[in-house]
């Protein structure tokens, strides 16, 4: 992370605050010891993609693209990336609203709990589940808790 001047940090915080989402989304994997491989994103969409670049630019890392509808979506999901710029950043330049602070509060646990390695335990992936459980507003998932815990079955 590039030292950022406090009047950029702050605005692309602000913007994050109304237009970014944490995420942690889960994927079957057959070959893995949980059957899940757990990923963490950080993303912010607008159809202008000036603003976007600045996240690029000063965060130093992510991509940046768009999709077919015309809106650029800037993310990062690189687990190093998110905790040596992602999380430091906003660490520094902090949300306003409640629902950001929360759901960055639950993200960083989550992060620290692949950082450590814990996902690869069931205690540590039932507890990305629960913490995952509320992040977003519950969100809108492909695949819901149950159906991860029950196809998981054969970690227990």
């Amino acid at each position: 992370m590039k030292n950022i001047p406090d009047k950029t940090g702050y605005y692309l915080a602000g913007f994050a605050d109304g237009e970014g989402s944490f995420n942690v989304s889960l994927r079957p994997r057959p070959d893995y010891k949980n059957k899940w491989k757990v990923s963490v994103c950080f993303n912010v969409s607008q159809k202008d993609k000036v603003i976007l670049t600045l996240y690029k630019r000063w965060l130093g890392c992510g991509t940046l693209r768009s999709r077919e509808d015309g809106v650029w979506y800037y993310e990062v999901n690189n687990l190093n990336s998110i905790k040596e710029c992602i999380i430091p950043f906003f660490e520094k330049y902090k949300f306003l609203s409640a629902k950001k602070k929360r759901d960055f509060s639950k993200f960083k646990q989550i992060v620290s709990i692949i950082d450590s390695d814990d996902h690869l335990t069931k205690e540590g992936f039932r507890k990305i589940l629960a913490i995952r459980e509320d992040m977003n507003d519950g969100g809108k998932r492909r695949y819901t808790r149950k159906d991860i815990e029950e196809s998981s079955e054969t970690i227990r």
